[in-house]
């Protein structure tokens, strides 16, 4: 039987699944719409759907590493004690796996790919439906090494903060000192070159117009506005942060001193950016037991 665009509306309508994994439920099904729908119940899949529009800004942060080439990746849940989960653990350290296996650069990519238990969006799907929350990989990234670098991993908190680094040089103790720099004060750029135009302009506006305040001409407070500005970097760029062990040097000096080179990092906080939930989980629970 021939599954029609229209077929693949109604279904997704009535359970809220996505386009594909209602096209694969019609064809599964022959094209019997009450079929398909139990067949997305059976997987579980119709169920999560309804958790999409829920908040996950609780989860994991993890790196993993196998030789020259590491990810790392933040995985959310509902709750913090979802986090805690041993299937929820487990969930994570597949996806892992997974990714440190592939090219993939994209979550979409990523949700595409074959774990031992489906693919990766298939298993999140699953857990979900499984531990009555919503789940979702939010992003990863894949990091590759040469043969004279090395990796720096550092996970805070129990896995809410995630810091990643790579130096040329030096050695692991090196590196790993860089990522608990990176995770306890949160750098938002590695080098001042690569703080965006933009970000930098509104920072020195903010500052000559802070100077004009005090009272200072405009062409005195253009030149405060230069010193300030590596202040600046001090606060949001690794490199020239003051380092935690040796507040006398910078970062970029610490692994200097040591024959290396910073070349990059990546720092994952669990719901950075994101809206947190401020209901009543417990009372959520309650409803639903009553049939609210």
């Amino acid at each position: 039987m021939e599954i029609t665009a229209s077929m693949v509306k109604d279904l997704r309508e009535l359970t809220g699944a996505g386009m594909m994994d209602c096209k694969k439920a019609l064809a599964e099904t022959n094209g019997d719409m009450e079929s398909a729908v139990n067949w997305l119940r059976e997987k579980g899949i119709a169920k999560s759907a309804k958790k999409e529009a829920r908040i996950a800004a609780e989860g994991l942060a993890n790196i993993y590493i196998d030789g020259d080439k590491a990810v790392i990746l933040e995985v959310n849940s509902e709750t913090d004690f979802v986090s805690k989960n041993e299937e929820f653990i487990s969930m994570i350290d597949t996806i892992g796996a997974t990714l440190l296996k592939s090219n993939a650069t994209t979550v979409d990519e990523a949700k595409e790919l074959m774990t031992p238990d489906g693919t990766i969006n298939e298993l999140i799907v699953n857990k979900t439906a499984k531990i009555g929350e919503k789940l979702s990989l939010r992003r990863f990234a894949i990091v590759n090494k040469t043969a004279d670098e090395f990796f720096g991993s550092y996970i805070h908190m129990g896995g809410k903060i995630a810091a990643l680094t790579v130096i040329k040089g030096a050695n692991s103790d090196v590196a790993k000192d860089v990522a608990m720099q990176a995770a306890a004060m949160k750098p938002l750029y590695t080098f001042p070159s690569e703080v965006p135009a933009d970000v930098l302009d509104n920072e020195k506006a903010v500052l000559k117009e802070q100077a004009m305040n005090e009272g200072k001409p405009a062409d005195i407070a253009e030149k405060m506005v230069a010193g300030r500005i590596k202040k600046f970097y001090k606060e949001i760029c690794l490199s020239e942060q003051a380092f935690i062990k040796d507040g006398d040097i910078s970062v970029e000096k610490y692994v200097t001193n040591n024959g290396g080179e910073i070349k990059s990092m990546i720092r994952y906080e669990v719901g950075e950016g994101m809206e947190k939930r401020c209901d009543n989980f417990a009372e959520e629970v309650m409803n639903q037991v009553k049939g609210n």
